[in-house]
């Protein structure tokens, strides 16, 4: 309970109030800048969402990243991530940088990587050695496939979400689709339901040992 209020007054408590869409990202952005000049440890990724589940698999790890002085940049977009690492490069020498990003967003954080001089990544790899990784084939989707569909289902279920989800799934465009397709789209459907889904997601895949690769790795890595 307690791990889940803490959750609440970070990026995701922001959707409690009236702010949403751009304007709850420019503030979380703005929010997680401010920290920048104190931090040991600085992790770039695309949105709200990617810091919610970063901020969430923490704390359900029993880490305090504020204490640690570890802050999570939601830069608004992967184009962005040129212009995010130049602004920090005075920080470069004692301040650790980090990222995550989607599979189809990968090229775009290598040359950003490249531009910015922080390395020269050719490979996934060589992106991880500078601790920058890539979800495939993007967070919801690792999330999914991490807990399984039935787990997923039963989380819609107690959320108050299955019949919204069973209406869904009855849609032309998607009825008869793969089960773990469905679920990517509902949970991409409303920008509200994907940030909140991105705690309570994380929160069982962190109860059952079973956070993606790319979330846990970020983690260890800083």
């Amino acid at each position: 309970m307690a791990t889940t209020r803490r959750a609440d007054m970070s990026a995701a408590g922001e959707l409690d109030g009236h702010l949403g869409g751009n304007a709850a990202s420019i503030r979380a952005t703005a929010r997680a800048l401010a920290k920048v000049e104190s931090a040991v440890a600085v992790v770039l990724v695309e949105g709200i969402s990617d810091q919610i589940a970063l901020e969430t698999a923490a704390l359900g790890r029993g880490r305090d990243l504020e204490a640690e002085r570890v802050v999570i940049v939601p830069i608004g977009g992967a184009h962005a991530i040129g212009r995010f690492l130049t602004r920090l490069a005075p920080l470069s020498t004692r301040v650790r940088l980090a990222g995550l990003c989607d599979l189809g967003e990968e090229e775009v954080f290598r040359r950003g990587l490249e531009e910015a001089h922080v390395g020269s990544p050719r490979t996934r790899t060589d992106m991880e050695h500078l601790r920058f990784h890539v979800c495939v084939k993007d967070l919801e989707e690792e999330l999914i496939r991490a807990l399984g569909t039935a787990r997923v289902e039963a989380l819609f279920d107690s959320q108050g979400d299955l019949r919204s989800f069973r209406s869904f799934q009855s849609q032309p465009a998607w009825h008869g689709r793969e089960l773990e397709a469905q679920m990517w789209r509902f949970l991409r459907s409303s920008s509200r339901r994907n940030l909140r889904y991105a705690r309570l997601l994380v929160e069982a895949a962190v109860g059952r040992d079973a956070l993606p690769r790319p979330l846990d790795a970020l983690l260890t890595a800083v």
